[in-house]
């Protein structure tokens, strides 16, 4: 008989499925500074020569892996709230990563926040936009206190005690995330607390209370709720309250909260709850309550709005450049993508479509970026009287249109990575999720653009200001030219015209300015293969809808290089 032999099982016979083929390698180890022309360029162009080996060091570092490490960790353990410590004691306290707290000393370390204060000098303003710039191309969440930080000087300054006592502390370099006592600390940040529920951007609907009490700081008592609170992790806070003194009303007053006061008594800041907020993950935003805190007088009493003014202005500005920065961020990221991928038999950069699309997103950057420099510019201390008017109208501008342009652009950058732009796991998500909240923080677009009415009607001199900036462009490109002669019947039919439709032509106004702006800059500041493509792409008669729409024989080899 014979016997059938017993079948061997079979082993396991794995096959590479799995092998990676095809994607960019990480994006890491780049110097942000020396890779962007445009930016080093640009600091040259502005007055800030000088600063180029400082803002190399800071582009090598936010170029690093562990930096973009940190700046990942940050945006994904968030802040999180403690309002009790365990016995019971009201401590409202923001816990964050610690990765967040080093982003921030190194912000402050190279000097983001305050540099152009504390060592003022030519081209001061446009080295620290651009060391503000280059933190908050990686991680833009920090840029919060930073900025209000350095925006808060001016207003300290309208009132010498103060200043004495906290103008060092915010000139520093050192950081200490610990809420102690200020004379504790090597440094402080500040925040701010503007807008109520009942009134957002209109501030004078405000009805926190503030009753003067007296003292050397001139000191009032709070009480009321604040629906907006930036950093509530900040040393100090500007806020906006409706003040009395002996029973008098004194109007919309500027004071000054501590977070904890001189002897080390933690002020009445009751953290009700951090926003849930579609981006800007890693910095906290809350309300908060004030029942009998102290704060001390900023300015003059019943003047709040006109001390805080110059604050605003430079948190504007901060907008301009934070959109700028993650323009960079888009480009670069989209950039380092189809220079390593390829589809259809060719790598994704010589594919014309896609050719056009990265090269009108490096396009838009590249104005955005000129436009920040040469804002900065105007913002010196030692500004002349033309500049200033200049910044006061130019400003708002470019606020309400470069932020607005921030969040398409972000999507756009977005699509070039595919599904890969579409998760976390790639910073363009972060990115398309960063970009909305400068449009909306400072000014949402209607405030601006009313902003911009505003200072046409009360001071007619800025409209002049930024006419003669615009004129300097004038002569090189005909397409310019004829929308400059649009600029100027907008704003001769402007002049007389009835309120209502003045703000409803608002937004049209405020975007041709901003164009002619940018125009001009590129036309001046920018190679004229850059500058040309521009022009046609954004005030062309043959204009698109969407980015990568530029006009036939445009030099794209030569634009992306730049880039």
């Amino acid at each position: 008989m014979t016997q059938t032999p017993a079948r061997q099982a079979t082993s396991p016979q794995p096959r590479s499925t799995h092998g990676v083929v095809n994607q960019a390698p990480p994006r890491v180890a780049v110097n942000e500074f020396t890779s962007q022309p445009v930016l080093r360029e640009g600091v040259g162009t502005f007055g800030a020569r000088w600063a180029v080996a400082d803002l190399e060091a800071v582009g090598e570092l936010v170029g690093s892996e562990t930096f973009q490490a940190d700046a990942r960790a940050a945006h994904r353990h968030e802040p999180v709230l403690r309002t009790h410590d365990r016995w019971g004691n009201r401590v409202d306290e923001v816990d964050y990563d610690p990765a967040y707290h080093r982003i921030i000393s190194a912000a402050v370390a190279n000097g983001a926040h305050t540099s152009a204060w504390a060592r003022p000098r030519t081209g001061a303003h446009v080295a620290r936009a651009a060391t503000f710039m280059l933190f908050a191309q990686v991680e833009p969440g920090h840029a919060c206190p930073i900025s209000m930080t350095h925006s808060a000087v001016p207003a300290l300054r309208t009132t010498p005690d103060l200043a004495q006592r906290w103008l060092p502390r915010l000139l520093t370099t050192e950081y200490d995330g610990r809420l102690a006592a200020p004379s504790d600390k090597p440094g402080a940040l500040f925040g701010m607390a503007m807008t109520e529920k009942q009134g957002g951007s209109d501030v004078r609907a405000n009805t926190t209370r503030g009753e003067h009490v007296g003292g050397p700081d001139e000191d009032y008592l709070l009480t009321g709720h604040k629906w907006f609170c930036s950093a509530p992790m900040s040393d100090a806070f500007l806020v906006l309250a409706q003040t009395s003194r002996g029973g008098a009303e004194e109007g919309l007053s500027c004071l000054l909260v501590p977070r904890v006061l001189e002897d080390g008594t933690r002020n009445v800041f009751r953290i009700q709850r951090l926003k849930d907020k579609l981006g800007n993950k890693s910095n906290a935003s809350s309300e908060v309550e004030f029942d009998g805190t102290v704060g001390h007088l900023v300015g003059e009493p019943g003047r709040g709005v006109r001390t805080i003014i110059e604050m605003v202005a430079r948190t504007r500005l901060d907008c301009v450049l934070g959109s700028t920065a993650g323009m960079r961020q888009a480009v670069a990221e989209a950039l380092w993508h189809v220079r390593h991928r390829a589809a259809f038999g060719a790598t994704l950069i010589d594919q014309p479509a896609m050719t056009a699309v990265v090269a009108d997103l490096a396009l838009e950057a590249e104005a955005a970026t000129l436009t920040s420099l040469r804002l900065a510019q105007a913002h010196e201390g030692d500004a002349s009287e033309q500049e200033v008017l200049f910044a006061r109208l130019a400003t708002a501008v470019a606020k309400y249109w470069i932020c607005k342009r921030g969040p398409h652009h972000a999507y756009e950058a977005l699509e070039c990575l595919g599904g890969n732009g579409y998760t976390e796991d790639f910073p363009l998500a972060m990115r398309y999720r960063e970009q909305p909240v400068m449009a909306v923080w400072e000014g949402s677009g209607n405030v601006i653009a009313l902003d911009v009415l505003r200072a046409m009607g009360r001071e007619p001199e800025t409209v002049k200001a930024l006419l003669a900036e615009l004129a300097l462009a004038e002569g090189a490109n005909r397409t310019y030219d004829a929308h400059i002669g649009q600029v100027r019947s907008l704003l001769a039919s402007a002049r007389g015209q009835d309120p209502a439709a003045l703000q409803a032509g608002a937004r049209r106004l405020t975007e041709a300015l901003a164009l002619a702006l940018q125009a001009s800059l590129m036309i001046r500041h920018a190679p004229a293969y850059s500058s040309e493509a521009f022009v046609a792409a954004r005030l062309g008669e043959d204009r698109g809808w969407q980015y990568g729409v530029l006009p036939a024989g445009a030099d794209l080899t030569s634009i992306l290089a730049r880039h």
